[in-house]
């Protein structure tokens, strides 16, 4: 008899505009430490620990975080993992059914264990009692989600619709119902046949494809054929565009579980949250005596049930009730918590008026590490770069601008046109405009360096790469 092999399928693909101004598309909140010092992330690949006969885990995410993925997994020693990367957001159907898809082309039928990658479970042990319960049914041919006993009657997320007796570990469901109003919520809970949909799923790879294949057969089709023509890039696995850009934009629930027979639900009852919403980060904060939850150098006065999240500064609060303040060194978002589902509408209004701070935060990552624009001028910008241990710029040159170089700590391995050298502490290089430069970290602690740029354009796609070790020529 085989041995039981659980492939996890973390879902890293969402945007989290619901947390802006915090989470933003260059960096969303599964990449945050949110609640403790590990990332979203990182707590979902650690939850993993408790599963019997989970196999290491596979991640698909947008290619434009690939790079934060990666330093995540390195930071808490997962060396094992498989990261797919989306050319484009298709949404949950096509990610998972290119995660089966991709399991079936090494030769086995795994269980797959499909989770967002930005939920918080707090009870373990009821989360590895749940799983178990799953697998028996996932063995059988069902296709399993995960349902939340309601603790209130939430309009922010979907509902499961289920029958069975209350001691039945498998419930059959029913129906998926829409977010919905207060008073069907209200509705919902005393009927004690509906539970939240936690987005967590069950079923051999091959029982999904099967079930996609009756319902979008054209799905199954492009993504087969941009595993089939996958490259290998560095450690990611690269799906091809051209034929994963054919699918629809559309989850699992509307593609799958809404129209097959053989759905049925495991209560998850572990103090789960989605963290969907800044409401949901209070809820599931460590919060003080006037239940305030706060974040970095905050101090309030007469304030009760509210969150205050500082990043760069001092922030301060008199006599708020029921208030989110979040603050980050380009936007501060204020606002009552019954409006904390709005986010989002914020959002899309400022993406309509083209503003930078929704796609990028003032910090921006890179695989080498991090820079941050700390001064604009009309013809000059200050910023404060950190490159990690073995980090290395690519080689390059700019067209319209010149930079200066500081040292601020650590050693820096500099090319400046023909000459190599190294700089530490307090020292500086001048690089004149068209010099092809490159900066690295050959030390083992960050460095750390101020740089100076002059000229009549400043953007970064003023940038022509002749040799880059992380692949982006």
């Amino acid at each position: 008899m085989s041995t039981l092999k659980i492939l996890p399928v973390i879902l890293c693909g969402g945007s989290g505009t619901r947390l802006w101004p915090l989470s933003r598309e260059s960096y969303p909140k599964q990449f945050i430490r949110l609640l403790g010092s590990d990332s979203l992330l990182q707590q979902t690949l650690r939850r993993l620990k408790v599963v019997d006969g989970v196999e290491p885990a596979l991640l698909v995410l947008n290619e434009t975080s690939r790079f934060i993925a990666a330093e995540q997994l390195r930071e808490i020693g997962i060396e094992n993992a498989t990261i797919l990367l989306e050319p484009m957001r298709r949404n949950t159907a096509p990610a998972i059914a290119a995660a089966a898809l991709h399991a079936l082309s090494k030769g086995e039928d795994p269980l797959l264990l499909i989770l967002p990658s930005d939920h918080i479970i707090k009870n373990v042990v009821a989360f590895r009692a749940a799983v178990s319960d799953a697998t028996q049914a996932a063995l059988s041919g069902d296709l399993v989600t995960f349902g939340i006993t309601p603790r209130h009657p939430e309009t922010g997320y979907g509902y499961i619709r289920t029958r069975g007796s209350e001691s039945d570990k498998v419930l059959r469901v029913m129906e998926f119902k829409e977010k919905p109003d207060r008073a069907t919520a209200e509705r919902y809970m005393a009927s004690g046949e509906y539970y939240w949909n936690s987005g967590i799923f069950m079923f051999r790879a091959s029982r999904y494809l099967e079930e996609l294949g009756q319902f979008h057969p054209e799905i199954v089709e492009s993504c087969n054929s941009a595993v089939t023509a996958a490259i290998k890039d560095l450690d990611f696995l690269r799906l091809n565009g051209q034929a994963y850009a054919l699918n629809p934009d559309i989850s699992i629930d509307y593609a799958v579980m809404e129209k097959t027979k053989k759905a049925s639900m495991v209560k998850l009852d572990a103090d789960w949250s989605d963290i969907g919403s800044w409401a949901s980060v209070l809820e599931a904060s460590q919060r003080d005596r006037n239940n305030n939850a706060i974040h970095g150098d905050v101090i309030l006065q007469d304030c009760h049930d509210c969150l205050v999240h500082g990043t760069s500064r001092l922030v301060t609060a008199i006599g708020l009730r029921n208030v989110v303040v979040v603050e980050t060194a380009d936007a501060i978002l204020v606002m009552n918590t019954e409006h904390a589902q709005d986010t989002k509408k914020m959002v899309s209004k400022l993406a309509l008026e083209m503003r930078p701070e929704v796609p990028n935060h003032r910090e921006i990552f890179r695989p080498w590490g991090s820079y941050d624009a700390i001064w604009n001028g009309a013809r000059f910008q200050v910023k404060s770069i950190k490159v990690k241990p073995g980090g290395k710029l690519s080689l390059q040159l700019h067209h319209h601008r010149a930079e200066h170089w500081i040292v601020v700590t650590g050693t820096a391995k500099i090319t400046n046109g023909n000459a190599q050298f190294f700089l530490t502490e307090n020292q500086s290089t001048h690089i004149p405009l068209g010099v092809v430069h490159s900066l690295e970290n050959p030390g083992r602690v960050p460095l750390e360096l101020i740089e100076i740029q002059s000229g009549a354009y400043l953007g970064e796609d003023d940038i022509v790469r002749l040799e880059d070790q992380y692949g982006r020529v």
